[in-house]
């Protein structure tokens, strides 16, 4: 899995993977199902304030129940836990203080070291990483320069080129910094758009020894050329050292997130490559005053990321996949005991996101569930487990005749295997009656709609044109605040649920309307995947009628 692709999952809920609507009202526990609903578990018992936070149910004692991580290394459940390296070492820099440019200078000269790169720099998360290296690409290390930023004007270099495939929503630490950024399709475009302005050329990886057009190999051989620096993404691969693949294949610098595969602190990131390069992209964070200050890095980020990379060289890598392999074969064995279950454990392939997967599909019509139904049950009932559905859902002809979860394990912890079969197997056991035939439509809703959307702190105003209405199906756009949108629901008796797309180039907001219909008007909320809720009210445009004649003028105007 690419990080471009994990980005179709930043639409969805960060843990079953998909809208909590009717999915989850269909799979509520029958009478005696093991699990607490997730509202009655976060409103029940709290543990006292002060001490319970220095135990080990430092979570329940603020009324947040941990999830068991069978995802990935998804940053809003958490990415990794650190490698007890790392965790001693961070422990141990806390206790002293330090000057923080000389420590960055002994922390990049051992990553160096450690790596075979020319130097390395922890920064703030991968994407703080890339907005240092952005601005160290336009400032040249230049510090008058640097503290007009994200003001370019009169900037010698202020472009920074990106292939349309290497666009995505991480592309926002490149734009940061202010630069225009040129989208390019082809290797000739990118070598056309190359001039004296171009500040960098950031990309998503290829295949290492990948020759063919836009791979780093090829990009990196002409931007050299030119005296333009590529900056690879590779926040969720596994770290390659001596030599490092992408810088290997000419990359100037390539950007890894440090509490990923790595397992360093969450918040850190791990900057190797050129020096001067990233000299310059050290000057252009915290402590350092200017665009980057909000990008700070502790004392203790940078010993644990550092900790984190020396941990890596020492890791039996081959023997962590053959464990995360026997977790996956725990649950495949006690879940194919069920009757219709097919399991498949998928090995992994290249660097991204490297980790055994094991699939379990079945007949959805067979179980009366779905897939999303099973991850939304899973992640809202205790012990609540974060995983991936796939497969196919309901539709106007009834349901798929596949589906299925996803479990991921390298983030899984020792004795998760055994909890997470007996859930999955519990939740595929429960006898659930067939989903209901849906209710008549209470009215017909076609027509153009006056939304108001109430966000956190403003109102908007959007537009539905509810162009078709099939029985309970409804087509449509949906004009938001920049776009107009393909709009697609139902509707059920007087319940209404929509669901659009506010799709740009490299970001997507989601909009899944679910309200209430009365009369002419409509109201409800909207979930926004990633970007959390709103509330909706809609009224029923009538369009005004004055019946006047309409009058065709004769001859050309006399005025004007």
């Amino acid at each position: 899995m690419k990080r471009r692709d994990v980005i179709k999952g930043l639409t969805l809920l960060p843990l079953a993977g998909g809208v909590v609507g009717s999915a989850q009202a269909a799979m509520a526990a029958p009478a005696g199902a093991e699990g607490a609903g997730l509202a009655g578990m976060l409103g029940g018992e709290k543990a006292a304030a002060g001490s319970a936070l220095l135990g080990p149910e430092v979570y329940r004692a603020l009324g947040v129940e941990p999830v068991i991580n069978c995802r990935g290394t998804f940053t809003i459940i958490g990415a990794s836990t650190l490698v007890p390296e790392a965790k001693e070492a961070m422990y141990n820099a806390q206790s002293n203080y330090v000057q923080l440019d000389e420590l960055a200078m002994g922390v990049g000269k051992k990553l160096a070291e450690l790596s075979g790169a020319e130097w390395g720099v922890v920064s703030s998360g991968c994407a703080g990483g890339i907005k240092i290296v952005t601005i160290a690409s336009v400032t040249g290390g230049n510090p008058e320069k640097l503290v007009r930023l994200p003001d370019i004007t009169g900037m010698d270099k202020d472009e920074v080129i990106i292939p349309r495939r290497s666009r995505n929503v991480y592309d926002h630490a490149v734009r940061n910094a202010g630069v225009k950024v040129i989208t390019v399709d082809t290797q000739e475009e990118l070598e056309a758009a190359m001039n004296s302005r171009t500040a960098m050329i950031y990309m998503m990886p290829t295949k290492p020894g990948d020759t063919g057009p836009l791979s780093v190999i090829s990009i990196s051989k002409a931007a050299k050329a030119k005296g333009v620096p590529v900056l690879v993404d590779a926040a969720a691969e596994a770290l390659t050292l001596n030599p490092n693949v992408h810088l290997a294949d000419g990359a100037t610098v390539v950007a890894y997130s440090g509490g990923k595969a790595i397992r360093g602190p969450q918040s850190a990131g791990l900057l190797l490559g050129d020096k001067k390069l990233l000299m310059a992209a050290w000057q252009s964070g915290a402590p350092h005053h200017g665009p980057g200050r909000d990008n700070k890095v502790g004392k203790e980020e940078q010993i644990g990321m550092l900790a984190a990379v020396e941990a890596w060289t020492k890791r039996n890598h081959a023997q962590e996949e053959i464990t995360w392999t026997g977790y996956l074969e725990t649950i495949s064995k006690r879940v194919s005991a069920i009757s219709g279950i097919t399991t498949n454990i998928r090995q992994p392939q290249g660097l991204d996101n490297r980790t055994p997967n094991l699939n379990i599909s079945w007949d959805p019509s067979k179980f009366n569930a779905t897939g999303q139904d099973i991850a939304t049950y899973l992640s809202t009932t205790t012990p609540r487990i974060a995983l991936s559905a796939g497969g196919g859902g309901r539709g106007a002809a009834g349901a798929a005749n596949s589906t299925s979860i996803s479990i991921a394990a390298w983030m899984m912890q020792p004795g998760d295997d055994k909890i997470v079969a007996e859930r999955i197997f519990n939740a595929l056991s429960m006898k659930r009656p067939p989903v209901p035939e849906m209710k008549a439509p209470a009215a017909d809703i076609k027509g153009r709609w006056e939304v108001t959307v109430e966000y956190f702190n403003e109102t908007s105003k959007h537009t539905f044109f509810i162009e078709q209405q099939d029985s309970n199906w409804l087509k449509g756009s949906h004009k938001s605040t920049f776009t107009t949108n393909e709009l697609e629901g139902t509707i059920e008796g007087n319940e209404v649920k929509f669901r659009s797309a506010s799709r740009m180039l490299a970001d997507n907001v989601p909009f899944t309307f679910s309200g209430t219909l009365s009369g002419d008007t409509m109201s409800g909320n909207i979930h926004h995947g990633e970007y959390l809720t709103s509330k909706f009210t809609a009224k029923k445009y009538i369009q005004p009628s004055s019946r006047q004649k309409i009058v065709v003028p004769v001859g050309p105007p006399l005025s004007s």
